[in-house]
């Protein structure tokens, strides 16, 4: 199971830092890289494990998708960083919009996903 868990994490942070790299972030600007990440990562993880409960019982799959996978995408510790550095260098405004939209965009994403995994697993 940690075989598992440790090749969807390396995959997960392989594609973090691919979005990171294409959508880039100036001083003090809404940190959209990681909001994306963490929003479509909430959205796949929804899908993913109603899918996973509903058709597959092989007890790697939640962990590679789940733990490794999606755990390695999303980022709590980025948003938390970013927040306090875009308050520490005078936006908090901007770091207030960003955890606040981050928590309802990951919320809405992954009961979206946890609706759309249902329909596709039947």
């Amino acid at each position: 199971m940690l075989a598992a868990v440790a090749a969807g994490g390396a995959l997960g942070g392989l594609c973090r830092y691919g979005l990171g790299l294409l959508i880039p972030v100036g001083p003090n600007g809404f940190p959209w890289a990681t909001f994306w990440t963490n929003a479509s990562g909430s959205l796949l993880l929804g899908a993913l494990l109603v899918i996973a409960e509903n058709r597959y019982s092989s007890r790697y799959v939640r962990p590679f998708f789940a733990t490794g996978l999606l755990g390695a995408y999303t980022t709590f510790s980025t948003l938390a960083v970013e927040a306090g550095l875009l308050t520490g260098g005078g936006a908090p405004e901007v770091a207030a919009l960003y955890c606040g939209a981050t928590l309802i965009a990951g919320v809405a994403a992954a009961w979206i996903g946890m609706r759309l995994g249902g329909s596709l697993s039947g």
